[in-house]
Order: structure tokens, then C-alpha cells, then sequence
């Protein structure tokens, strides 16, 4: 693990909190210009809606549930403002188009609590369905005058939620409607986002802690995500969800399976959605100094579920899989032959099910409960006010 570069498509690429996220937004923002706050009541303005049934743009989640009418007509309860890149010249959406945080708050609820759970759509669907929105979230408080702890505590649900539904995709994504590029992309922003509103100053915020840890797991073994988070006041570092980012990243760094391993079991629900994207790297790299140190010309065994245990992975089905995907050979359905020379690495690694060291961790909570609760911080120190 250590001094591994990263594969092309594999774990999220790092990029700067600070660029990307401004450079799209109307000029007048970025110099800092008085904004008006939103007044839209709705998830997704009536004009809008209006617009999108007569041109049948409207996502099938947004129709009004049986109707067979031509075209669809939109449910104002269900329907959610889309993304609409602001291009130059286009004057500002007026008030009445800007839902306030407010409002910007429920329909992340609502993301969250119907969309992200709904039981009628694929995962992907769900995915890029909600990315979407998430990202016309975000555009909305830009383009007011929010103040920033009410502004994070949108964000941070945004992100929690995104976070949510990108590790819930599983390794048959990419057949699916959701770009798992264009989703990593989406989570750069939204950390980007936040990390801004946070760098403002202006506070409290208490979650501060945990998002700026998740903001470290998803960009896990990055030279530049540590150094940012070293350069956090340190009274935020020593909050107990960054010190055990901070372990994780130490010990992926390292190589240390067992201790990585171990700790990832014991982090809450969104930080292990939030590296989850990093675990199959990890088990490889791991596997890949198992077959260094066993791999012998005879052939020597190991109990697979050893492995289990050492990698966290959710049974003995899921090792022989992971095993044979690497080219080791199995002796009967318990153990794993480590031959010389029969050890290989072709495309991604597998990606696995993570039941143990994500899905496993809600416990029975709803993901609603999740974003909307302040789960990573219980029992957490709370910095008071870092400079």
C-alpha cells in the first residue's frame, strides 16, 4: 500500500477542495455581493415542474404514482429540482426560483428517508437520481445569502446522504445509469463545498470533526488530503473521529492489513461508506504479500478463514472468491494454496459486499436517521472554537 499509485478508475482521485465547486458559479458570488435568501417553498419550484411535464423531462420518481396520462404529470410532492449549470450571461434565478436552507434541508430528508430507500428502482437509478439533486441542493445555497452554520448543516446532510448511495451501488454499477467517475467527481464537490463553508469560520459546527475525517477516509493514502487535514487547528485533530481517520490512513499507508483491518470494523456507518471505495485495493495489496511470504513451489495452505478474520471480509464464499479472482488455487472449500508463480493481478480488484464493514454498521437505523442525526460524533470531543 505504501507508495501505491493510484489505478485509473479505481479509488477517487483528490482534488483541491478549494476550485472547482466556484468556478461555474455567476460572477457576483464570487465578489462577495449582498444575496437575497430563497423563498420557494417546494422541493422543486411550480414553474419548473410546469416546464419539465411539458417537455417530459420529468425522472419517473417524480410522477404522480399510476398516472397514465400523457404526458406524466409531475407530484409536487415528490418532485425535486434538477441540476442547471449557470452559464455566463444568464441572469440569477429571482427568490421565488431558490428554495431556502430550510426547505433545501427537507428535500435532502426526503432524498434520504424515500428516494435513497425506495424499494421500486435499481441502485444506480437511485444514485444518479439523487446525485443530480444533491448538486442543485448545493447550487441553491450558493446562490443566497445563507448564513454558514445553517449552510453547513445542509451540506453536510447532502453529503452524508451522497456518500450513502455511491457506497450502497455494489460491484455491478458500472452496467448501470450511474458514472461512478462522475460520481466521485460529485463527492469532490461536496466536500469541497462544506470544507469552504467550514474554512469560513463562522460556527459552531459540531459535526465539523466527522466530515472532516470522511473527507480523509474517501481520499484515503492522498499526500495532499493529510496535509490539509495536519494543517486543521488542533483542537479539531484531536477530536476522536479525525485521530481515528488519521489512524486508518497511517496504517493503509503502511501495509498494515491486520491493524487497517481492525480498525475499519469499528468505525460508524458513514465513515465506512466513506472508505469503502478503498477496500478492495486494500485486500489486494494485503493478499498480494500473503502470496510473497506463503507462495512456496510445492505449495503451502492457509485457512481461508483466516482471511476472513484478517480482511473482514463477509464469509468463506466471499475468500475462495476473492482467492481465485487472484489466480491462487483452493484445497477443497476451506483452505487457499499458495503456489509460486500463480498469484496474478488483472483490472480492478473485487469489490465485495462490505455487509461486514459498512452495511452492517446501521444497526437497524434508517439512512434518514443517519444523515439527519449527528451519529459519527457521540460520544466524540467537540473542539470549541478553533481559529
Amino acid at each position: 500500500m505504501a507508495g501505491r499509485r493510484a489505478q485509473p478508475g479505481s479509488a477517487p482521485p483528490h482534488r483541491s477542495p478549494t476550485p472547482a465547486g466556484l468556478a461555474c458559479l455567476p460572477a457576483p458570488l464570487m465578489l462577495g455581493c449582498e444575496l437575497p435568501v430563497g423563498t420557494c417553498p417546494d422541493m422543486c419550484p411550480a414553474a419548473e415542474r410546469s416546464q419539465r411535464e411539458r417537455e417530459r423531462r420529468l425522472h419517473r420518481l417524480e410522477v404522480v404514482p399510476g398516472c397514465r396520462q400523457d404526458p406524466p404529470r409531475a407530484d409536487p410532492q415528490r418532485a425535486v429540482k434538477e441540476y442547471s449549470r449557470p452559464a455566463a450571461g444568464k441572469p440569477r434565478p429571482p427568490p421565488s426560483q431558490l428554495r431556502p436552507p430550510s426547505v433545501l434541508l427537507a428535500t435532502v430528508r426526503y432524498l434520504a428517508g424515500e428516494v435513497a430507500e425506495s424499494a421500486d428502482a435499481a441502485r444506480a437509478e437511485v444514485a444518479s437520481f439523487v446525485a443530480d439533486r444533491l448538486r442543485a441542493v448545493r447550487l441553491d445555497l450558493a446562490l443566497q445569502g445563507a448564513g454558514d452554520a445553517e449552510a453547513a448543516v445542509v451540506l453536510e446532510a447532502a453529503l452524508a446522504t451522497l456518500l450513502a448511495v455511491v457506497a450502497r451501488l455494489g460491484p455491478d454499477a458500472a452496467r448501470g445509469p450511474a458514472d461512478p467517475v462522475l460520481l466521485q467527481a460529485q463527492v469532490q464537490e461536496g466536500f469541497g463545498s462544506l470544507r469552504r463553508c467550514y474554512a469560513r469560520g463562522a460556527g459552531p459546527h459540531p459535526r465539523q470533526p466527522a466530515f472532516q475525517g470522511l473527507f480523509l477516509l474517501y481520499n484515503l493514502g492522498s499526500v495532499e488530503a493529510l496535509r490539509e487535514v495536519l494543517q486543521l487547528p488542533a483542537a479539531l485533530r484531536t477530536c476522536p473521529p479525525l485521530r481515528k481517520a488519521l489512524a486508518v490512513d497511517a496504517a493503509f499507508r503502511e501495509g498494515n492489513a491486520a491493524r487497517l483491518f481492525r480498525l475499519l470494523q469499528t468505525l460508524p456507518y458513514l465513515a465506512s461508506c466513506a472508505v469503502q471505495c478503498h477496500v478492495g485495493h486494500a485486500r489486494r495489496e494485503a493478499l498480494a504479500r500473503l502470496a510473497r511470504a506463503f507462495s512456496t513451489p510445492k505449495g503451502q495452505t492457509l485457512p481461508l478463514g483466516f482471511m476472513v478474520n484478517l480482511l473482514a471480509l463477509d464469509g468463506l464464499r466471499e475468500a475462495r472468491d476473492l482467492c481465485q479472482a487472484h489466480g491462487l488455487p483452493l484445497d477443497g472449500e476451506e483452505r487457499v494454496v499458495f503456489l509460486r508463480g500463480r498469484y496474478v493481478e488483472e483490472g480492478l480488484p473485487p469489490a465485495g459486499t462490505c455487509k461486514v464493514l459498512v452495511e452492517s454498521k446501521l444497526r437497524g437505523r434508517t439512512l434518514e436517521e443517519v444523515v439527519m442525526a449527528e451519529e459519527e460524533d457521540e460520544g466524540a470531543d467537540r473542539p470549541g472554537s478553533p481559529a
